[in-house]
């Protein structure tokens, strides 16, 4: 039955038309009706928010799209950063605007005043920088991947279970165009479009170290197999250069920070202090890895587990997503740059992260890898059962952080 209905004249029409459309038309389509379906989700998350909600009774969609986050992006456009950092009776430094890069804020507010606020203008930056994200996606993967898969790994990017993030007031989706269009720049070789990018990512969003040490591997690698693809001294120079320019960019912030301040540790005391929403004598003091080693702990209380149970379950992810990077038909089929990419940025995560709720929108960077290897297989009945799972996930995300948003870790 179902071959006979794809069969069909018709269908094989509408298959030949939909083919014979440029690809970033395809992409819009597609791009487009993962917005409506958000947005139906963003109504339905709004429509079911309570007194208990950080949105109150009757909230729009209009302040989910400005609210956690959003709200200090927001705040920063209008207030700029603080010359004397904010602190509690303890003497503690209390969450601030040294948190949040100043590219996004002020792109949206000045978009915002011919929209009419900050707001449509974050909003409009997010849409467009979704849909261009997109397109280098779909050109990124389109390497490794036939036409239609590459479709297919738009389609779950554009639906993915963070997919809201393409129309409210984060840096995500401007922060992924900058990536995207980097890493597609490092696989093409074309290392001097690099360098303005790499500044891009610094000024949007944390994350360029991860960058840095991506082009270290990624250099290493080249010279490993500079028999098969030869390595010539200019991109050697470049790779350097850029890696030099990636450590420089992303402790840029922090020295910004410490000399606007005259506190040379305000960026990592800043976002230490948003660990204390969930641990309250949470030390005061920034040291590689320590977020994971204290936050098992914690989540092993909440769980009601042991610590060392944690501590096992941490390990065996870590292996387990190990394994998938080096042994994974469907991952290894992407190619060895998506891989390392990868596995520079989740390093990077592990090193300074503190896990919590925000951890699976901080995860979005690995998209290409992930969309892309989803994509691989060529059963229908896959290819639309992840796009369902997708987008069941997008709602469960939405309506925890955006309906619920009541408790400690609905945080976006």
């Amino acid at each position: 039955m179902a071959e006979r209905l794809i069969d069909h004249p018709r269908v094989v029409a509408a298959r030949t038309t939909w083919r014979g459309l440029p690809p970033f038309v395809r992409i819009a389509v597609i791009y487009l009706l993962a917005r409506v379906v958000t947005t139906l989700l963003m109504v339905a998350a709004a429509a079911a928010s309570t007194a208990s909600s950080r949105f109150g009774a009757h909230a729009t969609i209009g302040d989910l799209a400005v609210g956690w986050d959003a709200a200090w992006y927001w705040f920063t456009a209008l207030n700029g950063y603080p010359v004397h950092l904010p602190t509690n009776t303890a003497g503690l430094v209390t969450e601030n605007s040294w948190a949040f890069m100043p590219l996004y804020a002020y792109l949206a507010q000045g978009l915002g005043t011919a929209l009419g606020g900050w707001g449509a203008g974050a909003v409009a930056i997010s849409l467009i920088s979704g849909y261009l994200a997109s397109i280098v996606l779909f050109t990124i993967t389109r390497m490794r991947l036939d036409e239609t898969s590459s479709m297919w790994a738009v389609a779950f990017f554009a639906s993915g279970p963070l997919a809201a993030l393409f129309q409210v007031g984060y840096a995500e989706s401007l922060f992924l165009l900058w990536l995207f269009l980097a890493l597609w720049a490092v696989l093409r070789r074309r290392y001097g479009w690099v360098y303005p990018l790499i500044i891009l990512m610094a000024a949007t969003r944390p994350g360029v170290l991860a960058f840095a040490l991506f082009l270290g591997l990624h250099g290493i690698v080249r010279l490993v197999h500079r028999r098969t693809e030869p390595l010539r001294g200019r991109d050697v120079a470049h790779i350097l250069s850029l890696g030099a320019l990636g450590v420089v960019a992303g402790f840029a912030w922090q020295f910004i920070a410490g000399w606007v301040t005259g506190n040379p540790n305000a960026y990592l005391l800043t976002e230490l202090s948003w660990r204390r929403n969930w641990i309250a004598d949470a030390s005061p003091h920034f040291a590689p890895f320590d977020g994971f080693a204290v936050a098992v702990p914690f989540w092993s209380t909440q769980w009601g587990w042991p610590a060392a149970v944690g501590f096992v379950v941490l390990a065996l992810a870590l292996a387990g997503i190990a394994a998938l990077l080096l042994f994974e038909p469907h991952v290894r089929r992407m190619g060895v740059e998506l891989r390392l990419w990868t596995a520079s940025y989740l390093l990077y995560l592990l090193a300074v992260f503190f896990p919590q709720s925000s951890i699976f929108r901080l995860l979005v960077p690995v998209a290409p890898l992930t969309a892309g290897a989803l994509a691989v297989a060529r059963a229908w009945w896959w290819r639309v059962g992840v796009l369902l799972v997708c987008i069941a996930l997008q709602w469960l995300w939405i309506y925890n952080v955006y309906g619920l948003a009541n408790t400690f870790w609905r945080i976006p």
